[in-house]
C-alpha cells in the first residue's frame, strides 16, 4: 500500500502516521526512513521493491515529499519522478510506502499526483475539523466543557503542537482526576504572548482602540515589558509586510515561511492579517513603531505610554 499524507499541521500528520503503522503492525525495527531533500528516489524505490523471502511487511517513510506540490527545493537532490510513476503502476504489496509533505495543497496538475490518487491513498490532514473538537480529543476520556477548552485556546493560541504539550502537562498533573476546570487551565498552562500580540493586532486592524488598549494593558498587568511588546508588534508587522510582498510575487506559503524562517503557523496568521492592510499602511506602522522605539531610548516618551499613544493614533 502507498500513502501520501499532507497538510499544515504536523501533529495531525504524526497522529495519522502512527495509526497507519499500528494498523499495518509495523514497529520501529521494520521501518526505514528517508528524506527527499537528501535521498534519491532511486535508492528509496530500490528499497521498496525488495521482496522479503519470508513475506514480512516493511515500512518506508519519506519526509519532505515536495515532488507532489508546486514547490521546488534549492539544494535538494534532483529527483527522477518517472521512477516513481513506474513504481506506482507496479508497486510491491509487501512494502508500506508513506510519503509525507507539510503543505497546504498538492499540485493537482502533476501526473505523479494524479497517479498517486488513483493507485494510492492520499490523506489531507489540515484543521478542517473544528479546533475545539481536536482539543477535546487530546483530552481523551477527561471531562472538559467547551468554555474551558476555549479558555485554553485563548491562553496558548491555536498551534496544535503547543496545545498538545499543554494538554499532556495538565493530564500528568491531574494524576487520575478526570475533570478539567478553568482553574487548572489558569494555574497549569503558560500564557503565550504571541496569542496576545495577534489579539492586539486584530483590534488594531479593526480600529477597535478601546479593546486594543485593554489588551495591551492586560499584558502590562502580567508584567510583560512594554519594549518587548513593541518589538514583537513591530516584528509581526514586518513579517506581514514581507509575506504580503512575497505572496504578490507568486511565492507559496511554504516558500514564504522558509524564506523568512518563521513557523508555518505564525506565517499563516500573518498572511491572514496582512489582507486587511495595504503595503503602504504596513510600512507606515513600522515607521511609527521605529520612531517610538527611538523616542523611548532618547527619553522623549515614557515607555509605559508609548504603545498607548500608537494605539490612539490608529
Amino acid at each position: 500500500m502507498i500513502y501520501l499524507l499532507y497538510g499544515k499541521e504536523l501533529l495531525l500528520i504524526e497522529k495519522k502516521l502512527k495509526e497507519i503503522l499500528e494498523k499495518e503492525k509495523l514497529d520501529d525495527y521494520s521501518v526505514n526512513k528517508y528524506d527527499l531533500e537528501t535521498d534519491s528516489l532511486n535508492t528509496i524505490l530500490e528499497d521498496a521493491s525488495i521482496v522479503s523471502m519470508f513475506g514480512d511487511k516493511k515500512g518506508i517513510i519519506v519526509s519532505n515529499s515536495y515532488i507532489f506540490t508546486g514547490t521546488t527545493k534549492k539544494g535538494a537532490v534532483e529527483q527522477d519522478t518517472y521512477l516513481l510513476l513506474s513504481y506506482l503502476e507496479h508497486y510491491n504489496p509487501d512494502t508500506i510506502l508513506i510519503f509525507i509533505t507539510i503543505a497546504e495543497k498538492l499540485d493537482e496538475r502533476k501526473k505523479i499526483t494524479k497517479l498517486m490518487k488513483k493507485n494510492g491513498s492520499v490523506i489531507e490532514l489540515g484543521t478542517n475539523k473544528n479546533i475545539n473538537a481536536i482539543v477535546k480529543e487530546m483530552f481523551e476520556d477527561y471531562e472538559i466543557n467547551s468554555q474551558v477548552i476555549q479558555l485554553l485556546i485563548d491562553r496558548v493560541g491555536e498551534n496544535l503542537q503547543i496545545l498538545n504539550q499543554e494538554c499532556d502537562k495538565i493530564k500528568t498533573y491531574k494524576n487520575g482526576e478526570k475533570r478539567i476546570t478553568e482553574d487548572d487551565i489558569l494555574n497549569l498552562t503558560t500564557k503565550n504572548i504571541d496569542a496576545d500580540i495577534f489579539k492586539l493586532i486584530e483590534n488594531i486592524v479593526l480600529k477597535n482602540k478601546q479593546i486594543a488598549l485593554e489588551a495591551y494593558q492586560e499584558m502590562i498587568k502580567r508584567n510583560e515589558e512594554p519594549i518587548k511588546i513593541l518589538i514583537m508588534l513591530a516584528n509581526q508587522f514586518r513579517i506581514m509586510y514581507q509575506a504580503k510582498e512575497l505572496s504578490k510575487k507568486g511565492y507559496t506559503a511554504n516558500d514564504i515561511a522558509s524564506t523568512l524562517e518563521v513557523h508555518p503557523y505564525r506565517l499563516k496568521l500573518a498572511l491572514e492579517k496582512s489582507r486587511n492592510f495595504s503595503s503602504s499602511v504596513l510600512l507606515h506602522y513600522l515607521e511609527e513603531l521605529a520612531d517610538l522605539d527611538s523616542n523611548i531610548k532618547s527619553g522623549l516618551v515614557d515607555k509605559d505610554l508609548a504603545l498607548e499613544l500608537f494605539i490612539l493614533k490608529i
